[in-house]
């Protein structure tokens, strides 16, 4: 067999044909099931994004403002009320409807898998050191290198855009659940142990409530980074506000690009701080059933 040198004089690694060959024995074996996969993330984006711009945006910015109220106080409300209505103002409301749902179905998706995936690497070292590499791997590549081998298998719409951003965003949900669990102090697992409480008992009653401020930290960064992504999405059919600062930089529109811009930061915004307020206010009380005392006997009176 004979390698081909670069112009180094080392000879030349073929990675790009590898990765093309296996990208298309993938496709015409499981192209089919990759189709389905587009279909359904299709139907659940388009389907909560026209659900999200079903009532007046007015009426809906009051509704978020009132979210606002109730999970933090009257600033943040105040806040979320002009910063939305100022999207609204720009004429951007449906294209940042349509970003919302594309960050929401990307973010339920990554924690689908973020969260059991933290819960073995902090129970299992040997996963833990399975995980670890590729969760680097994923959170070091750029981000136009995903879009590549996504677009190839799902195609340019909104299913090839929340695939990317799925992969972009689902490195700190793993790390973060990971870390929480691991801090929980180990004597208060032991006394549950002692109690007889049994794996999944200790994990539902201990290790997640004590653990669930550092995996709201963790959800947090994954809607940050879905947000981030979504301009970049906008580069392969993912619409929204994406699409609109995708088509201001092909026409140099710069007025389109900041209105965009600007709605993206709104939004971004509204759901750091939405959900920081509910990691303040996430129970961090334990909940494990401990058995209960045998009441004591009444001592006999004395003579």
């Amino acid at each position: 067999m004979s390698w081909e040198r670069t112009d180094t004089g080392v000879p030349r690694i073929p990675l790009g044909e590898w990765v093309e060959s296996g990208f298309d024995w993938i496709k015409t074996h499981l192209g089919d099931f990759f189709d389905a996969v587009g279909g359904v993330i299709v139907s659940v984006t388009d389907g909560l994004a026209d659900l999200l711009n079903t009532p007046p945006a007015v009426v809906l910015t009051v509704v978020l403002a009132l979210l606002a109220w109730l999970v933090r106080d009257w600033k943040l409300a105040l806040t979320s009320l002009l910063g939305l209505l100022f999207v609204a103002g720009v004429d951007q409301w449906e294209n940042a409807m349509e970003t919302l749902a594309l960050v929401l179905v990307a973010t339920l998706a990554a924690l689908v898998v973020a969260i059991p995936t933290g819960i073995m690497a902090a129970r299992s070292p040997r996963v833990s050191r399975v995980v670890r590499p590729v969760m680097d791997l994923m959170q070091t590549m750029p981000a136009f290198v995903w879009l590549v081998p996504v677009v190839s298998l799902f195609g340019i719409n909104v299913s090839g855009a929340v695939v990317a951003t799925v992969i972009f965003a689902l490195p700190p949900g793993v790390r973060l659940t990971e870390l929480g669990i691991r801090q929980v102090d180990p004597e208060i697992v032991e006394a549950g142990q002692a109690f007889g409480a049994a794996p999944r008992e200790i994990l539902r009653g201990i290790q997640l409530p004590l653990a669930m401020p550092t995996i709201m930290a963790g959800v947090n960064q994954v809607i940050m980074l879905a947000l981030s992504m979504a301009v970049i999405a906008g580069l392969v059919g993912g619409g929204g506000l994406g699409g609109e600062v995708t088509k201001a930089i092909n026409s140099l529109n710069i007025g389109l690009g900041f209105e965009a811009g600007l709605s993206v930061v709104v939004l971004a915004v509204f759901l750091d701080r939405l959900t920081a307020a509910f990691s303040d206010r996430a129970p961090r009380r334990l909940t494990l059933p401990l058995p209960r005392r045998a009441p004591r006997a009444a001592q006999p009176a004395a003579a």
